[in-house]
């Protein structure tokens, strides 16, 4: 069985090339490819048989004429069943964090190991998200799965103090806040949420601001306010 993958980059050397890796993979093969998101948009509405409809868009971020965060954010308005996986040389977590609140699922750097693709998409596949930060159980998600998730989210949550997760929130925004803009917004010291967000870092094994945006998304904590 092969999961089918479209591609979304401008540069059609690095689209090709990318399409060879990914149908070298086994698992998967390239049924849509696109230089932009609007010509994706419009391969997409001629994809008839449900045979060829991509699981897994991977899209990059820096294009022409419909780039790859409105693309994104276009796939999670209207195609939510097909996954995003950010394609980018640029790994600052001001792009990642962007990207996620457009709707991506992981990220992929330009000059990955094929080896680092097949683990992305496979946590994909099995999860639907993929970080390195904290990959996601790849075990069926029976109902004893579900369970035992519902308990480990509620540990977390008790981990975590109201002005932690009032931090937290505040880094989830949508505006992208800075961290000073944070501060000025809980009414502390810059110092102050410095020390919010070593706690978090310290407690979940999370190493940068991409992380917490992921690690909030993965537990469902983006509804906690008043925690």
């Amino acid at each position: 069985m092969h999961h089918n993958v479209a591609l979304v980059d401008d540069h059609h050397l690095v689209r090709a090339g990318l399409a060879a890796t990914v149908n070298g993979l086994g698992a998967y093969r390239v049924t849509v490819e696109a230089g932009n998101g609007r010509e994706l948009i419009e391969q997409l509405a001629t994809v008839t048989d449900p045979n060829d409809r991509p699981l897994i868009a991977i899209v990059d971020l820096n294009m022409p004429v419909m780039d790859g965060f409105a693309t994104i954010a276009w796939l999670r308005a209207n195609a939510p069943e097909v996954l995003p996986l950010a394609l980018t040389f640029d790994d600052t977590d001001d792009k990642q964090v962007r990207a996620i609140h457009a709707g991506a699922r992981g990220f992929i750097l330009k000059n990955a190991r094929p080896t680092v693709l097949k683990l992305a998409l496979d946590s994909l596949v099995l999860t639907g998200y993929y970080t390195t930060e904290e990959m996601l159980d790849a075990r069926v998600r029976g109902a004893e799965h579900r369970d035992r998730e519902a308990r480990e989210r509620a540990c977390i949550v008790d981990q975590i103090t109201p002005r932690e997760m009032e931090f937290l929130l505040l880094v989830c925004d949508e505006q992208e806040f800075t961290y000073e803009q944070i501060a000025a917004h809980m009414g502390v010291h810059r110092r102050t949420v410095d020390n919010f967000r070593i706690a978090l870092f310290d407690k979940f094994g999370i190493k940068s601001k991409t992380g917490l945006v992921l690690f909030a998304m993965r537990w469902g904590l983006l509804g906690k306010a008043g925690a």
